[in-house]
C-alpha cells in the first residue's frame, strides 16, 4: 500500500496458519489491481486489536473487509459488529470437522449484523465478490469483473 494507492480492501485472518489458504485471495486482488491491507488477529486471543482494526477500517479508506477464520470462526461477525463496511467471511478448513464448523458459525449471524460467506477455503471467490461489491459504485472496477467473466467464458 502506498499513499497514491491506499488499501480499499481489508483482509483479516485469525491466525498466521490461515495465510497460505488466503493467498488466492491476495493473488486475485493483485490481478485486479485492487490495493489491500492484511491483519492477523484472533477474535478470541486479541479481541481489543480486532476491535481497533475493525472500528477504524472505514476511516482508513477500507470499503470491503474479508475475514478468514476456522473452528468457532467468530472473526467475521466480530469485525462486522464494529464496521459499516460489508464483511465477507471465508471459513477455513479445519482438521477436526473439515471446516463445516467454521461455515456454520459464519452463516448464523444475528439480525442486524450481516456477514456474506463464501465456501470453505473460498478465498479467491471472496476477492471476486469484494471487487463485485466495489464495482457497484465504480465503473472501472465493474469493468474488471466484466472482463474477468468474459475470459472465464472463453
Amino acid at each position: 500500500m502506498t499513499s497514491e494507492n491506499p488499501a480499499i480492501v481489508g483482509i483479516i485472518t485469525g491466525s498466521e496458519s490461515d495465510m497460505p489458504a488466503m493467498q488466492p485471495c491476495m493473488d486475485q486482488l493483485d490481478d485486479f489491481g485492487i490495493p489491500y491491507e492484511v491483519k492477523v488477529a484472533s477474535a478470541h486471543r486479541k479481541p481489543q486489536e480486532v476491535h481497533t482494526w475493525a472500528s477504524t477500517a472505514h476511516q482508513r479508506g477500507i470499503k470491503v473487509i474479508i475475514a478468514a477464520a476456522g473452528k468457532a470462526a467468530h472473526l467475521g461477525g466480530v469485525v462486522a459488529a464494529f464496521t459499516p463496511d460489508p464483511v465477507i467471511a471465508v471459513p477455513m478448513k479445519t482438521s477436526d470437522l473439515g471446516g463445516l464448523d467454521s461455515l456454520l458459525s459464519m452463516v448464523q449471524m444475528p439480525s442486524g449484523v450481516p456477514v456474506a460467506c463464501v465456501a470453505i477455503n473460498g478465498a479467491k471467490n471472496a476477492a471476486i465478490l469484494a471487487v463485485q461489491i466495489l464495482g457497484t459504485g465504480d465503473a472501472a472496477k465493474q469493468a474488471k469483473i466484466v472482463d474477468f467473466k468474459k475470459k472465464m467464458a472463453e
